[in-house]
């Protein structure tokens, strides 16, 4: 498995994931933001952080745009966790998306997300061939959410 985790600026921690939690925590979605509330695999903690809510197809996916961060640790570790938006929770159980797989996944997320996200995808962007998108497959985690509730 890979170790690929770019760890984010003081910038995004103290003030983008703030504002993004703090908009999406009272119902306003930001381009499809949600509130990810898992369980911590050592501590047992609830851990929450802002996710991008990719839909493909009828499904819902969380794609890890950093890489294996400690989010996606957890939620393997978890089996799942919650989504939320404003005062809905939606529960889910997550089931991660294999290497090969992932191409039309990552595509999609790009083509939503780029100006966002796209520093950390080593160059590839949405129309990228597919054997760059698989390339860097095994670094970005990606998830199918399976709601429960």
């Amino acid at each position: 498995m890979s170790t690929h985790v770019i760890k984010p600026g003081w910038f995004t921690v103290h003030v983008m994931n703030r504002a993004v939690s703090w908009l999406t925590r009272r119902g306003v979605s930001v381009w499809g933001s949600r509130v990810l509330a898992v369980r911590g695999r050592k501590s047992g903690q609830w851990r929450t952080t802002p996710v991008n809510l990719l839909t493909v197809d009828g499904r819902q996916y969380l794609v890890a745009p950093r890489g294996h961060v400690q989010w996606t640790r957890n939620v393997r570790a978890a089996g799942g966790g919650e989504l939320h938006l404003g005062r809905n929770v939606d529960v889910f159980t997550a089931t991660e998306v294999a290497d090969d797989d992932k191409v039309p996944l990552l595509r999609a997320y790009l083509k939503r997300w780029k100006a966002e996200v796209g520093a950390f995808f080593d160059g590839v962007g949405p129309d990228s061939p597919d054997a760059e998108l698989r390339r860097i497959a095994p670094d970005h985690p990606v998830f199918r959410v399976t709601v429960t509730n």
